[in-house]
């Protein structure tokens, strides 16, 4: 299971990272707050960019072939090339603003191009690109304005085939040039459709990453909130989750002499000390496949037997017990203070189930709950004090010590045992 704070920790995965020079570029302009509007408003910039290097392409074969000749069509591309980089300005007037002047700006200068150059030189093949960068910047939200921008697109191609003069209206005659152009036209027009395709693909696949990232960490969050089972119960959709569990194994296990310990200690060394204690119980509790409910402040809950397997989970919630004894052993000091544990279980009829709406949370509730609770409280520090109906459902795995009666607050006198070894290793409990 992948651990949540090693999730939320993890640095965002982005996919392929465009220079930064080139994200500083394509966000010049944005000023919206909005992922999806953020996302198409740096679509426009890339085909305004696109098309100013189109534009920048033709100025310079233009101008080495015949600058005078073609000089309208020269003043037209410088022009065409400022009003393109000065474009993304206009995206501070409004979410769709700069993308329709885009639109309008290359569809009726475009229509002076042809007509300068001809159809026999195929520059009317631009507005067949002109349907799939609008769709980059209008998105699948603004289908029908798409549809519109489509037909204008058509209209546009089919106005220029039938009615375009095929020699133009400069330089006459000059099939070399035409050729030449058309070669230009071809190559311009594969590479803008590529580098178009390569940004909407690169945010796309970051986009999925992201989405990703959030997906890993929201079953992550789930996850170790409650039993998977459950988890997967709450994501097909069940509004209300009420469990009756007829054998229930429960340990609450409490950290004696923590909060003298603890008194006068930086947080950060108290946060620490706790952290590090409550990472390696849960470790155990994975490892002896038991399910971890909740801390309450120096007090750690955990359960066993949900799937109807009572003698299996009291196995579990023992050898679990026994490696926590072991485990804080190890610890190291809290200020000058070695502290222990002292743990209790109680095996019995329980409930559970998901509560709250904006912190939810799983929990286990009944008399399993209230005597495991009671067995830690009466217990005494280092030691396991088990109720007599968790030493009758595990007593082939464990060797118990008779404590006597021991009367108990809101529920009576009861007869105890200390756990005191197991008789199971870790390979048959896994068996």
């Amino acid at each position: 299971m992948r651990r949540l704070q090693e999730l939320v920790g993890r640095a965002p995965q982005r996919g392929w990272i465009l220079p930064p020079w080139i994200e500083r570029s394509l966000s010049i302009g944005i000023v919206s707050s909005d992922p999806d509007i953020i996302r198409r408003q740096r679509c426009v910039n890339v085909i305004a960019f696109v098309a100013a290097g189109d534009a920048v392409s033709h100025l310079i074969m233009n101008s080495l072939h015949n600058f005078a000749g073609l000089l309208p069509v020269n003043i037209y591309n410088v022009l065409m090339v400022v009003l393109l980089i000065l474009l993304p300005t206009l995206h501070r007037m409004g979410e769709l603003v700069a993308g329709i002047t885009l639109f309008f700006l290359i569809l009726f200068g475009h229509m002076f191009v042809v007509w300068s150059f001809g159809t026999d030189s195929h520059v009317e093949m631009y507005f067949a690109l002109m349907p799939g960068g609008t769709l980059l910047f209008l998105g699948v939200r603004h289908w029908r304005l798409f549809l519109v921008f489509f037909a204008l697109s058509v209209a546009a191609l089919l106005i220029s085939i039938n009615f375009a003069p095929s020699q133009g209206l400069f330089i006459l005659g000059d099939e070399e040039f035409r050729y030449s152009l058309s070669a230009q036209v071809l190559l311009n027009a594969v590479s803008a459709n590529s580098a178009m395709l390569f940004y909407a693909l690169t945010a796309l696949r970051h986009a999925d990453l992201q989405l990703q990232d959030q997906h890993e960490r929201s079953e992550a969050l789930i996850q170790a909130v409650m039993p998977a089972p459950v988890a997967e119960r709450l994501k097909l959709g069940e509004q209300r989750i009420a469990d009756r569990i007829g054998m229930l194994s429960v340990m609450f296990a409490d950290l004696v002499g923590f909060t003298g310990a603890a008194h006068g200690r930086p947080p950060e060394e108290v946060v620490e000390f706790l952290d590090g204690l409550v990472r390696r119980f849960d470790s155990l509790c994975e490892r002896y496949a038991v399910e971890k409910i909740k801390t309450i402040g120096d007090c750690y809950m955990a359960a066993a037997g949900f799937d109807g397997r009572a003698g299996g989970g009291a196995v579990g919630i023992g050898l679990l017990a026994m490696a926590m004894i072991e485990e804080i052993g190890r610890q190291p000091r809290l200020g000058q203070r070695k502290l222990g544990l002292r743990i209790g279980i109680h095996s019995g009829p329980a409930m559970a189930g998901v509560i709250g709406d904006t912190r939810f949370s799983y929990d286990v509730w009944g008399d399993a709950v209230n005597t495991a609770s009671r067995m830690e409280t009466y217990g005494e520090p280092g030691r396991i004090q088990v109720s007599e109906a968790f030493r009758d459902l595990a007593a082939e795995a464990f060797a118990f010590e008779e404590r006597g009666v021991t009367e108990l607050k809101g529920i009576g006198a009861a007869r105890t045992y200390f756990l005191v070894r197991s008789s199971t290793t870790d390979q048959e409990l896994s068996m």
